[in-house]
């Protein structure tokens, strides 16, 4: 049973069961209204109701038993404050965000959409500080929402929420998020392909003066990997630079309150995904090599000695043809440069960067290793069901369509190829 009260709990079990409020309430024979009571603390739940979600989740009573305590001394149906809603559901946003990480999209939208229409209502209801807090939890919901309708290949949907965000933010005295949507509409132009947009408003989003660290490293990084597109590799080599830069500067302070955390960000990766695109295939492979193998992530069938490539040298990296990538921390990994894990633990990242790394291997001529890394990945590209690991795993396709292969390959890139394209 997750910590919480009782509303925290059943909105969090929902969440996790990928339930909407409707289903919740068809399930607990409820009204959906109580349901969304219940869930945003404006009301208490009778003995009957408990028993009822209860029975509906198979708790064993447990969750019965988690709303007994409020039953004494606290008549049902009666207002609570704010207060514990905003803590509560900082907590189910967090869990939310874990399982749209693994998962996909489809698992949290029901459940984003259903606080959102929770914390609306609730927002008039509070006073002072605490309406505030209630409309920045919102805009928050409303980003991580948007982000999920990019996942779920709707760019237009995506924008609508980031835009919604700004103003729930600004009702809630946040001007961060306006800085923070500046990178979102850099990546969605990214992925659309307009890298010349995606440079524009990461440039904003780094000027904006309600920018952080971590969203000028975020910024940062968009513009890197809108100027390798481009085939700027000087352009990306600067931007590589902020990109340290910031993040090193936002590493150690709070969990950041917009888009991934800093430390996930490992800057060698980054600088691979950027050689990958300026199509240095020779280098990305390199530095995908070295920092997947080192975090145990190596799936090309080869031992992680055989994988491991030397370390790269400054000199290595500022030779002709490769000045782009001397800013990517060569012969440090992510802990190294106090950035925790090598490569972030939600299967989503690992499926990007996998494919991320067949597609520089086949662009080598190491189509064999390419597609082992692609047929172990397209399980879980199909489990989480990424519109943007879909676009990723397009571009493997086009590059080992370049290569010859044998009837078995074939059958894998024409897979990819359906799965990547629909």
């Amino acid at each position: 049973m997750p910590p919480g009260d009782f509303g925290v709990v059943l909105a969090t079990l929902r969440a996790r069961r990928g339930w909407s409020v409707r289903e919740l309430a068809r399930r607990a024979n409820v009204s959906d209204g109580q349901i969304c009571n219940l869930e945003s603390g404006l009301r208490n739940p009778t003995p009957a109701v408990a028993a009822a979600c209860d029975a509906a989740f198979g708790a064993g009573g447990e969750l019965a038993e988690l709303a007994a305590p409020r039953r004494r001394g606290v008549p049902a149906e009666e207002v609570v404050e704010a207060g514990p809603v905003v803590a509560g559901y900082e907590r189910v946003l967090r869990e939310l965000k874990d399982i749209g990480r693994s998962t996909g999209p489809r698992f949290v939208t029901a459940s984003l959409k259903s606080i959102l229409r929770i914390l609306t209502d609730a927002g008039p209801l509070a006073v002072g500080e605490e309406r505030a807090e209630i409309w920045r939890l919102a805009s928050t919901f409303a980003e991580y929402t948007g982000w999920m309708a990019q996942e779920a290949g709707n760019p237009a949907e995506a924008l609508r929420w980031t835009n919604t965000a700004v103003r729930w933010g600004a009702r809630g005295g946040d001007e961060t998020v306006a800085a923070y949507a500046l990178v979102r509409r850099a990546f969605i132009a990214q992925h659309r392909g307009d890298s010349g947009a995606a440079i524009g408003f990461a440039d904003q989003a780094a000027a904006h003066p309600a920018a952080d660290p971590v969203i000028r490293a975020q910024a940062a990084r968009r513009a890197a990997q809108a100027h390798a597109r481009r085939g700027d590799a000087e352009a990306c080599r600067e931007a590589l630079a902020r990109f340290g830069s910031h993040t090193a500067e936002a590493v150690g302070g709070r969990s950041p309150h917009w888009g991934p955390r800093a430390e996930n960000g490992n800057p060698r990766l980054i600088a691979a995904s950027c050689m990958l695109s300026l199509g240095r295939f020779e280098l990305a492979a390199d530095l995908f090599d070295a920092e997947l193998s080192a975090a145990g992530l190596s799936t090309t069938g080869l031992s992680a000695a055989e994988l491991s490539a030397p370390s790269l040298s400054a000199a290595d990296l500022s030779a002709p043809g490769r000045s782009a990538a001397d800013l990517s921390a060569p012969g440090r990994s992510a802990a190294g440069l106090g950035l925790g894990p090598a490569v972030p633990a939600d299967s989503n990242s690992r499926a990007r960067f996998a494919v991320r790394q067949a597609t520089a291997l086949a662009g080598v001529g190491r189509l064999d290793d390419a597609c082992r890394i692609v047929e172990a990945t397209l399980p879980v590209i199909r489990r989480i069901d990424s519109a943007t690991v879909r676009a990723e795993l397009g571009g493997f396709v086009a590059q080992a369509r370049t290569r010859g292969a044998d009837r078995g390959r074939l059958a894998l890139i024409d897979a990819s190829a359906a799965l990547a394209f629909g």
